[in-house]
C-alpha cells in the first residue's frame, strides 16, 4: 500500500514539474526587492507571488537534473537532492488553491518557506559529493564534463535565486521582529548603502584567521577606494562577502605556499572604484599566478589545487575545499549581472577582478530556463575540434610521413 501511494505520488509530481516547467521564471531587478520590502511591504502580496514563481523556478532546473547521466543520477547524493527538490515542490504547491487573504495561510505558508530553506541548506556539498562519487566509479570523458559543468553553473545559478526568495520572505514576515537589530537598515537580506569596504575588511579578517591557524602567518591587506569614500552600493551583503572571502583564502594559499618559512609577506592588495555603470572591486596577491592554461580550469567544479575534504569535515584544510569556491562565486558576480574574472602574471602574482552593477535597475536576476535550447546542449554530440589541437610531445620527424 505505501509503494502504491509512492507510485502515484511520484506520477503526480511529475505531472506538476511537466506543467510549471512550460513557464518561464520572472526575474526580478534589486529595485523591485527593495521597493516590495520597504515600509509598504506586504505578506499577502509576496505569498500570491511566491506560490507561482517558487515551483515555476523549481520545475524549470529539475527538468534539468533529469537529463544528467543516468549514472550520476544514481548516486546516493543526487538522488538526496533530487528528493528535496521534490517534496519542496510538492509542499509550495499545498498552498495552491489556499485563500491568500486567511492569516492562518500566511502563517503556514511562511513556516513551510522557513522549512524549505533550511532543508537546502546543504544542497551545495551534498552536490559536489554525487559529482565526486560519479568520477571515482566512473570516470569522464569530455563530452560528460562539458554537460556537468553547464547543469552545475544553472543549477547552483538557479539554487540562488530560489534562496533569495526565501530569505527576502522569510526575513520581511518570519519573526516577531520586523526589523533585524544587528542589521536595521538592510531590507531582507538586502542592503540599500552596503559599504564595500567594511564588507572586504570582515572577508578578511575571517580568511586571515583561518591562514593563521593552517599556515602559523598570514600577508597583510592594503585597500584602497578610489573617487568617493565610503563607496556603497545596494547589494546583498552575504553574496559580496561569499567572493571576497573566496578570493582572499585563494591569494593568502598562493603566498603562504610560494614564500614558505618566510619571515615577511608581500600584502594582499584590495582596490575599489565605483562608476557611472560599474562598481569594481579588484584583489591582488603576489602567490606567483598560474598559467594561462589553467586559468579555464580554476571555474571548473570537478577541479581542485588542494586535497579533497572528507565527508565529515573533520580533516579538511581549512583554504580549500571540493573545487566550487571560484566557480560559485563567479555565479554570485553574475546573478545580479556581474562578473567575476581571473588576471594572471605567471611567475608574480594574480589579479582577480569582481563586477558588480552600480545601478538598483540594472541588477537583473539571471535565471536559467529550460526549453529547447538548454535540452539540446545535453543531447548533441560535440564534434571533434574545428582547430589543430597541439600535441604535448615534440613530433618525430623520422617518423614523418610525406606525400
Amino acid at each position: 500500500m505505501r509503494i502504491l501511494r509512492f507510485l502515484r505520488s511520484s506520477v503526480s509530481i511529475g505531472k506538476d514539474i511537466d506543467y510549471y516547467s512550460k513557464f518561464s521564471p520572472s526575474p526580478l531587478s534589486m529595485k523591485q526587492f527593495l521597493d516590495f520590502g520597504s515600509e509598504n511591504a506586504c505578506e499577502k502580496t509576496s505569498f500570491t507571488f511566491l506560490r507561482q514563481e517558487l515551483p515555476v523556478r523549481l520545475a524549470n532546473i529539475m527538468k534539468e537534473i533529469n537529463l544528467l547521466p543516468d549514472n550520476l543520477l544514481r548516486t546516493p547524493s543526487v538522488r538526496l537532492v533530487q528528493g528535496w527538490y521534490m517534496q519542496s515542490l510538492q509542499e509550495i504547491l499545498e498552498f495552491k488553491d489556499k485563500n491568500a487573504g486567511d492569516e492562518k495561510v500566511t502563517y503556514e505558508f511562511t513556516d513551510a518557506v522557513i522549512k524549505i530553506r533550511d532543508r537546502h541548506n546543504d544542497v551545495i556539498p551534498t552536490m559536489a559529493q554525487g559529482v565526486v562519487e560519479y568520477k571515482e566509479n566512473h570516470g569522464t570523458d569530455p563530452v560528460v564534463s562539458q554537460n556537468v559543468q553547464y547543469f552545475l553553473d544553472r543549477f547552483y545559478m538557479s539554487r540562488i535565486s530560489i534562496r533569495m526568495l526565501l530569505n527576502q520572505h522569510t526575513l520581511l514576515f518570519g519573526g516577531k521582529v520586523k526589523v533585524n537589530p544587528a542589521h536595521p537598515k538592510q531590507i531582507g537580506s538586502i542592503d540599500p548603502n552596503c559599504r564595500v569596504s567594511e564588507i572586504i575588511r570582515d572577508a578578511y579578517e575571517n580568511a586571515r584567521n583561518l591562514c593563521d591557524r593552517y599556515y602559523v602567518n598570514s600577508p597583510e591587506l592594503i585597500l584602497e577606494e578610489f573617487k568617493v569614500n565610503p563607496i556603497t552600493v545596494v547589494y546583498v551583503p552575504s553574496h559580496l562577502y561569499h567572493m571576497v572571502f573566496e578570493l582572499f583564502k585563494n591569494a593568502m594559499r598562493a603566498t603562504m605556499e610560494l614564500y614558505g618559512d618566510a619571515m615577511e609577506y608581500p600584502p594582499i592588495h584590495a582596490q575599489v572604484a565605483l562608476g557611472t555603470e560599474d562598481l569594481t572591486v579588484k584583489v591582488s596577491d603576489r602567490g606567483g599566478g598560474v598559467p594561462l592554461r589553467k586559468i579555464d580550469r580554476l571555474f571548473t567544479y570537478t577541479y581542485s589545487t588542494a586535497p579533497r575534504p572528507s565527508v565529515d569535515g573533520a580533516r579538511a584544510a581549512p583554504l580549500a575545499g571540493y573545487g566550487h569556491g571560484l566557480p560559485i562565486s563567479r555565479l554570485y558576480a553574475r546573478y545580479f549581472q556581474g562578473d567575476l574574472k581571473l588576471y594572471s602574471l605567471e611567475g608574480y602574482g594574480t589579479d582577480a577582478v569582481i563586477y558588480i552593477r552600480a545601478l538598483s535597475t540594472e541588477s537583473i536576476e539571471r535565471l536559467p530556463v529550460y526549453n529547447k535550447s538548454a535540452w539540446k546542449h545535453y543531447k548533441t554530440i560535440h564534434e571533434a575540434d574545428d582547430w589543430c589541437v597541439p600535441s604535448k610531445e615534440p613530433k618525430d620527424m623520422t617518423t614523418f610521413r610525406s606525400f
